[in-house]
């Protein structure tokens, strides 16, 4: 791509920055210790906007690519996926999410994908699916190192996270992306995945004393919902092989469970996949104190170091 195209967006990057000064010192509180400033980052990263991954019922499915404008060797790559409950949410408003992924210097693809407005369940995944063949399609022109690539999110972005990584290739939720792309299949093995308070039972979330609205909008009124239900949960995919997963739960979560963080680490266990759940004690559905985001990224670095991710 040519430099003039990146200088344009580079602008759109600024703008970006400076609406997620306000946003971060409101709601993470955590760059203090571990993020530089947001203006360092402005000058170190170029970033490629709305970038099409895809089309589906007849919306062009979008995403933001970052990568740091002086270094053109392969990186380790993290794809971020917002949360919102599967109904709402955008890529830019959770540009700060994933700051401490840019201090380090890694490449970010922030994803966009169809809200249950426009379409029902199991459409994200779908979206999410085919966001992470984008990426593998394209590590060359963007020097995504494809053996260091990690998923994660929050909420509803955490359950897409696990849920990306952790399908086994070949299931009906790949078929929009064969059917799409011209180029053959690709791996879809992802190094790690970090899963910051995800569904992991969406089934739980659609009857029972812990049924949450926005998991029966994301449903709808299909009649086949408990199956549909079943084949989006990450729990139905754990099995052997798996690759490592890491995990932030607050034990007091009133939107998601914290079972649902228990009940993985212990499948999880049963088959020897690698992973940590990090427990905020106390904690609601995110909006940690900052000793508690502090704590957990510190514990999120060890693991992708002892996992040979990241140095």
């Amino acid at each position: 791509m040519e430099n003039s195209k990146f200088k344009i967006q580079s602008s759109k990057l600024f703008v970006l920055l400076k609406f997620s000064v306000f946003l971060v010192f409101l709601s993470l509180n955590i760059q203090a210790q571990t993020s530089p400033s947001l203006l360092q980052i402005a000058d170190r990263y170029w970033m490629s906007q709305d970038v099409v991954y895809g089309s589906a019922n007849n919306t062009p499915l979008k995403l933001d690519v970052w990568y740091p404008r002086d270094n053109p060797n392969p990186t380790p790559t993290l794809i971020y996926i917002h949360g919102g409950g599967w109904i709402f949410g955008s890529k830019e408003g959770a540009v700060y999410q994933f700051l401490p992924y840019l201090e380090k210097g890694w490449r970010v693809v922030n994803v966009e994908y169809r809200m249950a407005s426009n379409s029902l369940a199991p459409a994200a995944v779908e979206d999410t699916r085919c966001a992470l063949r984008w990426v593998y399609r394209n590590a060359k022109t963007y020097n995504f190192d494809t053996t260091k690539i990690v998923l994660t999110g929050h909420s509803a972005g955490g359950h897409l996270s696990l849920i990306t990584g952790m399908l086994p290739d070949g299931t009906p939720l790949d078929n929009r992306c064969y059917a799409a792309e011209k180029y053959g299949d690709v791996p879809m093995k992802v190094a790690a995945i970090v899963n910051w308070y995800g569904i992991t039972d969406v089934n739980d979330l659609i009857q029972g004393e812990n049924l949450k609205n926005y998991a029966v909008m994301w449903m709808g009124s299909m009649p086949n919902a408990p199956e549909i239900a079943k084949s989006v949960s990450p729990l139905t995919y754990v099995r052997e092989g798996l690759p490592p997963i890491f995990t932030v739960h607050g034990d007091k979560d009133d939107v998601v469970p914290y079972t649902h963080a228990t009940r993985l680490k212990e499948a999880l266990e049963k088959v020897k996949v690698k992973n940590q759940l990090f427990t905020v004690k106390g904690g609601g559905h995110g909006m940690f104190e900052q000793k508690d985001y502090a704590a957990a990224f510190a514990e999120i670095w060890k693991f992708l170091k002892d996992n040979k991710i990241t140095e």
